[in-house]
């Protein structure tokens, strides 16, 4: 299902990555703590958490309370900070259902204990979604076989493909009465990380694109929210290479902005490739990055059609 072109993009990033081990521990420490606070931030206002960037990496790192937010808020971030830690420490091992359980004990934990870690006992649905999710009294039998399902379709699927399998059927049975968004994305970074892969961010700014491909899958078009899945795997491997590989003037990550002052291309054409997956880039900071690197690879590409 996932574009040849991007898989391939994908598996080079990894050669890249692997031959710069070992990891120095005190960039690899940054990086990890800088993703934790970018992606908790994100999954979190994706469900309407009102803690900003900084907000939320002031509560991770430095234990502050922010005043004129709410307990709940403060907790929803503590907790996604925790689950993605316990994730690391049960990535090698098989998924079971009592992993997803204890991923959603752990996402409302002094949320809502009563429920954390049980399923939904009436119905539920998707905001702005035509989905009717799986009902209370089928949810167990469909988590098990849901379960079963990611094992046997190991060999089926490659590892993004079955992270995005992961994260779509489990959205489309919405096993609790909260939390399923979240939990979602975590078990999509769990089969990742399962696999030797780097997590991923979905990004706030990109929720719009991101429940658009997430409501096609579910009637039947997994392919571009395979493809949307990629997209997101290969912005954090650059940001890995980048963290470990000996910055030169073609790799170094640069605003498409700088890249453009030396390219023949306008920054709003390279911006074009970027967000339609074209060129390889990630966000920082809300801006896209890429190299002259890639730049020129896409350009010697696109000389040879």
């Amino acid at each position: 299902m996932i574009s040849e072109k991007l898989y391939k993009r994908i598996l080079d990033k990894r050669k890249i990555i692997r031959s710069l081990k070992p990891f120095d521990k005190l960039q690899l420490k940054r990086l990890k703590d800088e993703f934790i606070v970018e992606y908790v931030y994100d999954s979190t206002a994706i469900e309407g958490n009102t803690l900003t960037l900084n907000e939320t990496k002031l509560v991770l790192q430095e234990g502050i309370t922010i005043g004129g937010k709410s307990l709940r808020e403060h907790l929803d971030v503590t907790n996604q900070k925790e689950a993605m830690a316990w994730i690391e420490k049960i990535a090698k091992k098989k998924i079971e259902e009592l992993d997803i359980l204890n991923l959603h004990k752990i996402t409302l934990k002094g949320i809502s204990d009563y429920w954390a870690g049980r399923y939904k006992t009436s119905q539920n649905r998707i905001v702005g979604s035509k989905l009717k999710t799986t009902p209370p009294y089928k949810v167990h039998s469909e988590m098990k076989d849901f379960v079963k399902d990611l094992q046997k379709n190991l060999m089926k699927y490659n590892p993004i493909e079955l992270a995005a399998y992961a994260h779509h059927e489990f959205v489309r049975i919405h096993p609790f009465v909260d939390g399923n968004g979240r939990v979602a994305r975590l078990l999509c970074n769990l089969v990742l990380v399962s696999k030797g892969y780097v997590p991923i961010i979905i990004r706030n700014k990109d929720r719009k694109k991101y429940f658009d491909v997430l409501e096609k899958a579910h009637f039947g078009n997994l392919k571009e929210f395979v493809n949307f899945v990629g997209l997101m795997e290969e912005e954090a491997l650059m940001r890995y290479i980048s963290a470990f590989q000996k910055t030169t003037k073609k790799n170094e990550l640069l605003p498409l902005s700088e890249i453009a002052k030396d390219s023949k291309y306008s920054q709003e054409y390279l911006s074009l490739l970027a967000r339609r997956g074209i060129l390889p880039a990630t966000k920082i900071n809300g801006i896209w990055h890429s190299s002259k690197e890639e730049v020129e690879r896409y350009i010697s590409v696109s000389a040879k059609k």
